[in-house]
C-alpha cells in the first residue's frame, strides 16, 4: 500500500461517479495492487510471525549472555549487543506495524503519533545495525593489523555506541517529518493512509533516497570490505612458510573461521537488503511506473521488506556459532533444570572457566589474558 497510494488516491477521489458499479467505500475494489498483496495474505502473515519470533528470541538471548557473562565484555562484543539490540527494537516496533499495515484493507490503525514514529524508528535502526558493523569490522582490523595498539574502552564504546543512535535519529528524520497521516474516513472511503508525501519536493525525495543507499549502504559496505581485506592481507603474511608450526598454524585457523563468520555477517545484511535498497530507488525514479507495475509494486515491496528485516534473524546465530561460551549459555537457558539440565550446567560452567583455546574464547578472554600476558597476546587472542 505504499507507493501507489500517494497517486491512486488522488486519480480516484477524481474518478466519475458515474462510473462501474464499484463500491467505493472498499479500498480493495479500487486498488487492484491491493487486491492482489491480500490474496497472499496467508503466505506472508506466518512468515512474518516467524520473522519477528526467531529474531525477538535470538536477539534476547544474545544480549542476555552478553550480559551476564563479564569475560565477554569488550569493545567487539559491545558492537554485537548493540547491533542485536536494534534488531531486537526494529522486529518489536516496526515489524508487526508494517506487516499490519501492509496487510490491513483499512490501513493505518494505530494513530497519528506511532504513523511518524515508526518511520523514525525503522530507518534509525537501519542506520544502527550498519554503523555497528562498521565498528566490529574497524576494531577487527585495529586488533589484527595494530596488535599492540590500545583497544577501545568499554566506556568508550559506551560513548561510540550513544553517538551512533544520535546519529542514527538524526539521518532518519526527514521521512518522518515527510509522513503524512489522511483519514480519508469522512470522505467515505474506508482507509487511513500513513505515507511519505513530499509535495512539490520529488527531487529532494530523490536525492535523500540517494543518500539513503549512500550512508546506509555502500560506504559502510566498502568501509568494511577495506577494513577486512587488511585483515586478510595481515593473516597471509602470518602464515608465510618458515614461521612456527603448531601454535601458529592453530592461530590463523581459529583466527580465519572467526574472520569468516563476520565476514558472513556482513554478507547476509547486504544481501537482504539490496533488494529493498534497490527497489525504493527504481520507484523514486520511475514515477509513472513504467518499470514496475501499479499491480505489483506492493507485493514486490513486501517481498523485498520482509527479506530486508530477515536479516535481523541470522546474527544471533552467527554470533553463538562464534562463542562457545554464548551457546553454552544458550544451552543452559533453553534447557529444562532437569538432572540432565543440572549436570549438563556444571559442565558448562567447568568449559567455561577451562576452554581458551576455541574460537568463541578467542575473543572474550582477551580482557583477562591482556592482563596476564600483556599487549601481545592481546593480538593471538582477541580475534
Amino acid at each position: 500500500m505504499e507507493p501507489v497510494l500517494e497517486r491512486s488516491v488522488g486519480e480516484s477521489s477524481n474518478a466519475s461517479l458515474a462510473a462501474p458499479p464499484l463500491n467505493r467505500s472498499d479500498p480493495v475494489e479500487l486498488f487492484s495492487g491491493l487486491q492482489l498483496l491480500l490474496s497472499y495474505r496467508p503466505l506472508f502473515i506466518p512468515l512474518y510471525c516467524l520473522l519477528v519470533a526467531v529474531a525477538c528470541v535470538g536477539n534476547s538471548l544474545l544480549l542476555a549472555c552478553i550480559l551476564a557473562d563479564k569475560k565477554l565484555h569488550n569493545a567487539t562484543n559491545f558492537f554485537i549487543g548493540n547491533l542485536a539490540a536494534g534488531d531486537l527494537l526494529m522486529c518489536l516496533s516496526c515489524v508487526p506495524l508494517t506487516a499490519s499495515y501492509a496487510f490491513e484493507s483499512e490501513g493505518w490503525l494505530f494513530g497519528r503519533p506511532l504513523c511518524h514514529l515508526v518511520p523514525l524508528l525503522q530507518t534509525s535502526t537501519v542506520f544502527v545495525s550498519v554503523l555497528s558493523l562498521t565498528a566490529i569490522a574497524v576494531d577487527r582490523y585495529v586488533v589484527v593489523v595494530h596488535p599492540v595498539r590500545r583497544r577501545i574502552s568499554l566506556r568508550g564504546c559506551g560513548a561510540l555506541a550513544v553517538g551512533m543512535w544520535l546519529l542514527s535519529l538524526l539521518l532518519a528524520t526527514p521521512p518522518s517529518l515527510h509522513t503524512r497521516y489522511l483519514d480519508l474516513r469522512p470522505s467515505g472511503l474506508e482507509l487511513v493512509v500513513c505515507e511519505e508525501f513530499w509535495p512539490d519536493s520529488d527531487h529532494l525525495r530523490l536525492l535523500y533516497s540517494c543518500f539513503i543507499l549512500l550512508t546506509s549502504y555502500l560506504l559502510p559496505l566498502l568501509s568494511v570490505s577495506v577494513a577486512y581485506c587488511g585483515i586478510t592481507a595481515r593473516l597471509r603474511q602470518r602464515c608465510l612458510p618458515g614461521a612456527p608450526s603448531h601454535s601458529l598454524h592453530h592461530w590463523n585457523r581459529t583466527k580465519r573461521k572467526t574472520f569468516s563468520l563476520l565476514v558472513l555477517s556482513v554478507l547476509s545484511f547486504a544481501f537482504c537488503w539490496l533488494p529493498l535498497q534497490v527497489l525504493n530507488l527504481l520507484l523514486d525514479l520511475d514515477q509513472d511506473f513504467l518499470l514496475v507495475g501499479k499491480r505489483h509494486v506492493n507485493l514486490l515491496q513486501v517481498c523485498c521488506h520482509l527479506l530486508a528485516m530477515s536479516s535481523a534473524c541470522y546474527n544471533p546465530f552467527i554470533y553463538a556459532s562464534l562463542h562457545s561460551k554464548v551457546r553454552l549459555r544458550l544451552r543452559d537457558y533453553l534447557r529444562p533444570l532437569t538432572g540432565r539440565g543440572r549436570q549438563s550446567s556444571l559442565l558448562s560452567q567447568h568449559a567455561l572457566q577451562h576452554n581458551t583455546n576455541t574460537c568463541l574464547s578467542m575473543v572474550s578472554e582477551q580482557p583477562i589474558r591482556e592482563e596476564q600476558e600483556g599487549p601481545q597476546t592481546n593480538a593471538d587472542n582477541s580475534f
